[in-house]
């Protein structure tokens, strides 16, 4: 809860000025009650009515300033939050973007932006106006308690008997009410996956026919939501029924000893009165603390799965660790076994060691899943090996500044992402500070030019969400683009071409071949055209390296894995 509160501490200046609101309306609340009282023993029991306006103007100019103070609570405290819940978005969409990749595949990305979304607004009111709000309720019953006693304080004794039940109360309750809103939280955070998953999916879902499956598992897992939705509902409304029947019988209490206080002359009548509207604002206001107690722990379930990720540090460090003057781009696997952190029980790489030079091309071709993308994935530092080594010129990467380290690999991938703005935007992603004619010479490599200015808004067409306006061809040239922009020293071609038609992959293929001189490139591909002319062809099974040669010296091994896959492709054509 005080952390909670410590993210309005950057709003204090203006948070002051809500805090001088917030007492002058709860004074005003206290007030009236003493005006009660003059007005029933000075005014209406000795007749003297002249006096009768003066006092209803002053009650009035209370009820008044107590208004506008209460307005200006609302609006600072709100604004406040607004600005407060913005702050925190960004700082743990800064935390989501820094972890590792395999954070990423452990978790759903609707379960993600249901913290950033559904949780982060219930903390925004928790934080300002539910927190000024019990300020003020809190203010309002000690104040009320302390005149309670200054008009009698026997019959406080009596009133404040109630208190430790309701706290009691507060306390079994709350617990109950913060673990309902926590699982609460957890269920809309799936249906917001499912959600996410379908939507992104769509052409699968319709291609499938399976619009009423998804419906139903979205409807299920809104209707778990619902269920920790009432068990918390129900506790909240119990508990303000028990407060609120206590609170009524402490009333007619006080009532009925106040009335034989009154009636034997010991109270006069003003004094019931003021000690009854005392009585009743602080029961108010501690209500409303009960209230806004229950709040507080639904408000601790969403906060617990926000602070567990800003708490959370990136197992691999984003932008961390020794940047070398110069690279030239020797690749060494030394060793290498790695499994991925959500199957560890599956081996993808089994002690695998191999070198690339400096401005070789090396193939790696295989059956799917025998680690080829895997290897890709480890030089780009996205996961770290399970043992072993990898080297760029002697240095382990993991030493590496991996925001460097990123920099100096371009990778084309067999699906491109593509953001979803400008083709120029999209080009120029990996440098934002090329200049118009960089971006456009690097359409002209690869071969993109003629279909961008094909389009009437040429180089700023925007490609819609994951460049799905676009055919799979251009996205293909318009990655390659990105990459040949970002001029890296280390090349990644995951079947970079497998989009492209005949003439296309001609076209695209002697802009490779240029690009690839002097740096050193890694070739996933099963086209037997992609990794002929090859410096190195390393043939990958079940995570390990069991050929490695030229495609020349390969073919040669008419037994060999890779004169068996060479073989099965030109049957197929």
């Amino acid at each position: 809860m005080i952390r909670l509160w410590k993210l309005a501490i950057p709003e204090w200046k203006k948070l002051s000025w809500g805090f001088l609101a917030l007492v002058l309306s709860s004074g005003m609340v206290l007030v009236y009650p003493k005006a009660a009282q003059y007005i029933i023993d000075e005014v209406l029991a000795s007749g003297r009515f002249d006096r009768l306006k003066p006092w209803v103007g002053i009650v009035f100019a209370t009820f008044l300033l107590q208004a506008v103070s209460s307005s200006l609570r609302y609006y600072i405290f709100t604004t406040a939050g607004e600005r407060i819940v913005s702050r925190l978005r960004q700082s743990l969409y800064q935390t989501i973007l820094k972890q590792e990749i395999g954070f990423f595949d452990a978790r759903q990305t609707g379960e993600l932006m249901s913290r950033l979304a559904t949780d982060a607004t219930v903390i925004q009111n928790a934080v300002t106006l539910h927190l000024s709000t019990f300020l003020q309720n809190l203010g309002i019953a000690i104040g009320g308690l302390i005149l309670l006693v200054y008009v009698s304080p026997a019959m406080t004794l009596g009133f404040l008997a109630t208190i430790p039940v309701m706290i009691a109360g507060a306390s079994f309750f709350g617990r109950r009410i913060q673990k309902f809103a926590r699982e609460g939280m957890d269920a809309w955070g799936s249906s917001a996956s499912i959600a996410a998953e379908t939507i992104s999916g769509i052409r699968t879902v319709r291609s499938f026919i399976q619009e009423k499956g998804e419906s139903r598992r979205y409807a299920t897992a809104v209707s778990l939501a619902l269920d920790w939705g009432r068990l918390r509902i129900q506790n909240i409304a119990l508990f303000i029924g028990v407060g609120s029947l206590l609170g009524s019988a402490t009333l007619a209490g006080v009532l009925w000893y106040g009335g034989e206080l009154v009636i034997t002359g010991r109270m006069t009548l003003g004094d019931l009165t003021s000690f009854l509207l005392y009585a009743l604002a602080v029961m108010v206001a501690l209500g409303g603390l009960g209230s806004l107690w229950t709040e507080f722990m639904a408000t601790l379930g969403a906060s617990e799965r926000i602070f567990e990720l800003l708490d959370r540090r990136p197992e691999i460090p984003l932008a961390h660790g020794l940047i070398p003057p110069s690279i030239k781009g020797r690749v060494q696997f030394k060793r290498v076994s790695f499994h991925y952190p959500t199957r560890p029980d599956i081996p993808v790489l089994q002690d695998l060691s191999f070198t690339a030079e400096p401005g070789q091309v090396i193939a790696l071709v295989g059956p799917s899943g025998s680690g080829k993308s895997t290897i890709a994935g480890l030089l780009t530092r996205f996961y770290d090996p399970v043992q072993g080594t990898i080297l760029l010129d002697a240095h382990d990467i993991r030493t590496l500044n991996g925001a460097w380290l990123r920099q100096q690999i371009g990778v084309v991938s067999q699906d491109p992402f593509l953001m979803s703005a400008s083709i120029a935007a999209n080009i120029r992603y990996g440098r934002s500070d090329a200049s118009d004619e960089a971006v456009r010479q690097a359409a002209r490599d690869a071969y993109a030019q003629s279909f961008i200015e094909g389009f009437p808004q040429g180089y700023e067409t925007r490609v819609g969400e994951r460049g799905l306006q676009l055919s799979g061809g251009q996205r293909q040239r318009i990655a390659i683009a990105r990459a040949l922009l970002k001029d890296p020293r280390i090349l990644i071609l995951d079947e970079a071409t497998s989009a492209l038609d005949a003439e296309s992959e001609h076209l695209v293929q002697k802009a490779l071949v240029h690009l690839m001189k002097g740096r050193t490139t890694f070739v996933i591909a099963h086209r037997l055209s992609t990794v002929r002319h090859a410096d190195r062809v390393l043939v990958m099974e079940h995570g390990k390296i069991i050929q490695s040669g030229t495609h020349k010296t390969l073919m040669q091994n008419t037994t060999g894995v890779y004169y068996r896959l060479a073989w099965r492709q030109l049957e197929r054509l």
